[in-house]
């Protein structure tokens, strides 16, 4: 990213927090539990608890059918939310000057496995076999078709990094001067493929997962999908919440484990401090990646020491709705734009649900374990989201309002 102010100026989401803002704000800020639901048929051996959409979606319209996928159909319910946003941005800037980046690890697998096993079971593919819901460019290709957009318009699948880095490839299209504004976000559906691969690393939990904890033992899969309208110029009902920096590392450390000193993550989080020219004391939250798996906890929990200081507040929201991979880091940061609309009257922080018992090799980290809890309120903040992914492809997104860029270091 290059200097100059981006907003994101609105906001679709459906995950097990639930559909729409409002929704995921009760969720997310209150104290009823998550949809976070037993589930069969994941895993051939057990029940596997996973962090589903119960708001099934709806198919798609009827002059979209080629592109149906469940993938597509969740991305779908989290863009009418914002539909006339769109519209609107359309009629005020044209179709050729808006991009679709879009982040996604799954698309439309799951349909390919089911395909698949009837094709071996009888000899043929059904008739509603497409190959091409399973290419990773389908969830951006279907939202391109959906409006008719003309701008650049592509998916990033670098596993649980994916939609966070969407935000860094939004910022580039606007400030190279290919777009005026990028529909930028992820979306990830339940898979067998996925799920069944996490098991096979022994990174499933038995039960919700339990970030930070000396008894975690793994993640829950999620699915869902976040939107956001990213454009250069505030929205004047939007709340001004603004893409401050966004931060990119890899340390390539190992295939699917985390350096174990948090060296990859640690840069991510200080070139993001760097892209948005604040200071390590003017991070105000940071939610974490979280996963409760072994070996990220302890490196996460290091770096965060290392460069924000072990009082910032935190929390892993990962217990609320899953590990959703690919949609991980655009839903987490709609997790942060949710907050900061509220900052003027004290921004409420997602809470960190696990059972309480430390362990002692990771560093004592500020996690925000009381429902309620809200930050002072304030005119200017900023918070920070973190995604890390197999093969050391490390993101931090940084979001905010009331910053002007002549206030920052």
């Amino acid at each position: 990213m290059t200097p100059g102010s981006l907003y994101l100026s609105a906001l679709g989401i459906v995950s097990a927090l639930g559909s729409g803002i409002d929704e995921s704000r009760t969720t997310l800020f209150g104290d009823r539990p998550a949809d976070m639901i037993a589930r069969d048929g994941f895993l051939p051996d057990r029940t596997t608890i996973l962090g589903t959409v119960t708001h099934d979606p709806e198919p798609l319209p009827e002059n979209l059918a080629r592109h149906d996928t469940r993938n597509n159909r969740l991305l779908w319910a989290a863009t009418r939310q914002i539909e006339t946003d769109i519209t609107n941005l359309i009629a005020d800037i044209g179709r050729d000057r808006i991009g679709v980046i879009m982040g996604t690890s799954t698309s439309g697998i799951e349909e390919g496995t089911s395909d698949y096993e009837a094709a071996l079971d009888g000899g043929a593919f059904p008739e509603t076999f497409v190959y091409s819901h399973q290419e990773i460019g389908s969830p951006a290709d279907f939202l391109r078709d959906a409006f008719d957009l003309g701008g650049p318009s592509y998916a990033i699948s670098t596993a649980c990094s994916s939609s966070a880095k969407a935000f860094a490839a939004g910022a580039r299209l606007i400030n190279t001067g290919l777009c005026d504004a990028v529909l930028v976000g992820g979306v990830d559906s339940l898979c067998r493929l996925t799920v069944r691969g996490f098991d096979a690393l022994q990174s499933v939990s038995n039960g919700i997962c339990n970030p930070m904890s000396i008894n975690r033992d793994g993640i829950n899969i999620g699915e869902g999908a976040a939107i956001f309208i990213l454009r250069r110029n505030a929205h004047p009902d939007a709340g001004d919440i603004e893409l401050l920096g966004v931060g990119e590392s890899s340390d390539a450390h190992h295939p699917n484990a985390p350096h174990p000193d948090g060296r990859g993550a640690a840069l991510a989080m200080q070139n993001a401090l760097a892209n948005a020219k604040l200071k390590p004391s003017d991070i105000a939250y940071i939610n974490l990646h979280g996963t409760a798996t072994p070996l990220n906890d302890g490196m996460e929990a290091r770096a965060v020491c290392d460069v924000l200081g072990a009082n910032v507040p935190a929390s892993s929201t990962k217990p609320m709705t899953g590990h959703t991979l690919g949609a991980a880091g655009a839903i987490e940061a709609a997790m942060l734009w949710l907050s900061l609309c509220n900052a003027a009257q004290g921004a409420p922080l997602p809470r960190h649900i696990w059972d309480g018992a430390t362990d002692p090799e990771i560093p004592d980290i500020n996690l925000v374990t009381r429902p309620g809890t809200k930050l002072p309120p304030a005119d200017r903040l900023a918070m920070m989201s973190n995604s890390f992914a197999f093969g050391g492809s490390n993101v931090s997104v940084i979001l905010g309002r009331g910053w002007n860029r002549g206030d920052r270091a």
